[in-house]
């Protein structure tokens, strides 16, 4: 019976093995397209007002979400800027169908390297679903929308390049949802965040319950929910709810440019490496350390015959920076 268990154990590690191999081939498929990038945008991004927050960009001020391919130094660097002012920012039906829409695209192109999701209201990341919206809702419509939002937050969780959530103002309940599915939070000391859900006799919905507590423990994430607490920046930080705290500037970007700074951190990276070494933290997060490491040997395989792992290697020997090309 314990050489039963021990096959039946070796084909589920198996199984998993060759779901870590798909998941990694799909995460390294073709590539899909992208727009034009911003020529321009970069200057203005490392200079950004507070008024307009433009930085060369072609968006049209109706637009609820700012769609941006940066350049230059910054190439590689996509910025989704929510910009429902009228709203703070609220989640509608609109808004998440733009946001998946968004999303879809960037999850096959391979020249996107980070993904950066801020807000373009000031002293306002986002307040969460649009309640105003949901009251003239049917239940049946209610339903629909929430698992289309929670749909959405969960395409942005498996997005395979690093995700950035630059919170400079108000993030609660679906905001915060928003953001905990990002791989990492920067956050102004003055941003206020928490899932408040409770106070209107319903839960977090949109992955709040499952990703907190991986986030910050089981015991501290109930507390939270429980009291539906709003916590600041600087709290958020000694909790783990965010990864860097920043002083808030006069612009009111602070925690962009922090995470605008950290994106440039990962560009020099290889490309095929930085996506692999996200599934494998991931899918490894989820199950235990044997099975992880099996993964993770998976994982590694992946990056064996790539062009970008030569380049890497021939770099290295000449002293030079590499040529990535996500190859």
């Amino acid at each position: 019976m314990a050489a039963a268990a021990a096959l039946g154990g070796l084909g589920l590690l198996r199984a998993r093995l060759r779901l870590a191999a798909a998941a990694t081939s799909a995460a390294l498929g073709p590539t899909g397209h992208r727009a034009p990038p911003l020529r321009g945008g970069v200057a203005a991004a490392a200079a950004l007002p507070s008024a307009g927050r433009s930085y060369g960009s072609q968006a049209k001020e109706e637009e609820e979400l700012r769609v941006r391919y940066l350049d230059d130094e910054h190439k590689g660097i996509v910025v989704l800027g929510l910009n429902r002012s009228h709203a703070k920012n609220a989640l509608s039906k609109n808004l998440v169908k733009m946001m998946s829409k968004a999303v879809d695209a960037l999850k096959s192109d391979k020249k996107v390297r980070t993904v950066v999701l801020r807000s373009e209201v000031p002293g306002i990341f986002c307040a969460g679903a649009d309640l105003k919206e949901r009251a003239k809702m049917h239940s049946s419509e209610v339903s629909s929308f929430v698992s289309r939002a929670r749909a959405t937050i969960n395409e942005l969780a498996n997005l395979p390049v690093p995700t950035i959530a630059a919170i400079d103002g108000t993030a609660l309940g679906g905001g915060l949802e928003l953001a905990l599915a990002c791989d990492i939070r920067v956050a102004a000391s003055s941003a206020k965040m928490g899932l408040v859900e409770t106070k209107l006799a319903i839960i977090p919905g949109a992955g709040g319950t499952q990703r907190l507590p991986r986030t910050i423990g089981v015991s501290l994430a109930k507390e939270l929910i429980f009291s539906a607490r709003i916590v600041d920046g600087e709290e958020a930080k000694s909790i783990g709810l965010i990864s860097h705290v920043v002083e808030q500037n006069e612009a009111g970007d602070a925690a962009y440019r922090r995470a605008l700074a950290l994106a440039r951190e990962f560009l020099p990276q290889g490309p095929v490496a930085m996506r692999v070494a996200k599934l494998a933290i991931n899918q490894g997060m989820e199950v235990d350390l044997v099975t992880g490491l099996a993964i993770e040997e998976a994982c590694y395989a992946q990056t064996i015959p790539t062009k970008d792992r030569i380049e890497g290697l021939l770099a290295f020997k000449e002293k030079r920076p590499p040529r990535y090309k996500g190859e």
